[in-house]
């Protein structure tokens, strides 16, 4: 990315530097890559927190999207009810009209009836008596009367009955018009709600979909700015790999093997620079099955006459560790002897083989792999992290980690005369020396 390249100042520089297995750098260029380290660090770290909060609004976002759904969902439903509510409202007025029509049906007939008894009533009312006795039909006719009279006044309480049902009837069914229309109105409320909210959800899934869109952005920065970061490391590693293990890939293994022990990577690196300079300077020296000069005292020592490993110790295990790698024991460089005692130790962490015999089972346990070779970086960077935390450096203190040093050199029963202080004082030295660079990296 252009753009991120000219806002860094870094790529014109970082990427002109010759970075190669022994670069050689100036402790000015050293201290401005470890200054742009930690500013693309801090920036990650920056755009990383802008990316969190941009995920927590679209969340935010998302729930309340999920709110205002079910909110729809919910007045779909209530105007759903609401229809049906209408629909039944409308059927029961219908009803009551219907009833109503009944009534006034009934009514009209009645009143025909009424009309017809009040004409035959005044049809007797203008004839005289004197005709109803000459005609011989008093009898009949006061019957008649009392007839009309009965039906008459059922007619009347008919009526009376009908008007107060029809009067209720019409009530009813103005209360019921009344709440359809209610109902009605409500059911218009319920949708301008429902519209709202639907407005109210697309308005916020735009937001969710800007914020969806930021992240992306985010994350490309991010993801820029940490491949630039790669490479600032990947620089740094390289200045430091001055031993046969790459810098890059002891520190890999020395995490493994903290995790593992819980002794400090740092710690770790510093023991095997101290030792062997990352694996550069394992030893020199061969078994030979050739006759030499002795121990000096006119004595052999069987079918090894060496002093490069003490024969009633190591040898034996020496030959073990080779047949069940496979390695031709006499092509197989070990350390030299000192002054004084004997060599023989193996690999980057300069185990001596009876030593390694003791680990060999925990060693296959802990790096899966069996058997466990000394001359292997990742296994010899895990022996050192095992012994040093059986030395007690996994209780983390400096005094801790100083002496279990020089337990790692000297012995238990030596660690802490001062003739070896210099042991422990140089790999401390050098721990803090990594750990430094380790927190660079790391961006703390």
């Amino acid at each position: 990315m252009r753009s991120l390249c000219a806002s860094l100042f870094l790529c014109a520089f970082v990427f002109a530097l010759p970075f190669s297995a022994h670069a050689a750098m100036t402790p000015q260029e050293r201290a401005a890559l470890e200054n742009q380290l930690a500013q693309i660090e801090a920036e990650i770290k920056q755009n990383q927190a802008q990316l969190s909060l941009q995920q927590q609004q679209r969340a935010s976002y998302e729930r309340d999207v999920a709110i205002l759904d079910s909110q729809i969902k919910a007045a779909q439903l209530g105007i759903k009810a609401r229809n049906l509510r209408i629909q039944e409202l409308k059927s029961d007025a219908a009803d009551k009209q219907r009833g109503i029509q009944s009534l006034d049906t009934k009514v009209a007939d009645g009143q025909k009836s009424l009309a017809q008894i009040l004409r035959q009533t005044r049809e007797i009312d203008d004839v005289s008596l004197a005709q109803i006795v000459l005609s011989g039909s008093l009898s009949d006719l006061f019957r008649e009367v009392d007839n009309f009279e009965v039906i008459q006044r059922a007619l009347d309480t008919s009526f009376a009955h009908m008007a107060v049902v029809r009067t209720d009837l019409s009530e009813r069914k103005k209360a019921l018009d009344s709440q359809q229309e209610e109902e009605q109105e409500l059911l218009q409320i319920q949708v301008l709600e429902q519209n709202t909210l639907k407005r109210i959800e697309k308005q916020k899934q735009d937001l969710v979909n800007a914020a969806r869109g930021q992240e992306a952005v985010y994350l490309q920065l991010i993801a820029n700015k940490q491949q630039t970061a790669a490479q600032i490391r990947s620089a740094l590693f390289n200045l430091r790999d001055s031993g046969a293990i790459p810098f890059g890939t002891a520190y890999q293994y020395a995490k493994e093997a903290s995790s593992a022990t819980g002794v400090r990577p740092a710690l770790i690196l510093g023991v095997l620079r101290q030792e062997t300079n990352l694996g550069e300077n394992v030893g020199q020296c061969l078994l030979t099955n050739s006759p030499n000069k002795g121990d000096g005292k006119g004595k052999n020592t069987g079918a090894l006459f060496s002093r490069v490993m003490k024969p009633d110790r190591d040898v034996d295990p020496f030959m073990q560790i080779t047949s069940d790698l496979g390695i031709n024991p006499f092509a197989q460089v070990v350390s030299c002897p000192q002054s004084i005692g004997y060599g023989g130790a193996m690999g980057p962490a300069q185990f001596i083989p009876s030593t390694w015999m003791l680990y060999k089972d925990r060693l296959a346990k802990i790096t899966g792999t069996t058997p466990p070779d000394p001359w292997h970086s990742r296994t010899a960077i895990f022996a050192t992290a095992l012994l040093m935390a059986d030395n007690g450096a996994d209780a983390g203190t400096r005094a801790s980690e100083r002496l279990a040093a020089l337990r790692y050199f000297a012995g238990w029963s030596n660690a802490k005369k001062a003739s070896y202080a210099f042991y422990g004082d140089g790999v401390m030295s050098f721990a803090d020396e990594y750990q430094k660079d380790i927190d660079i990296l790391e961006g703390r």
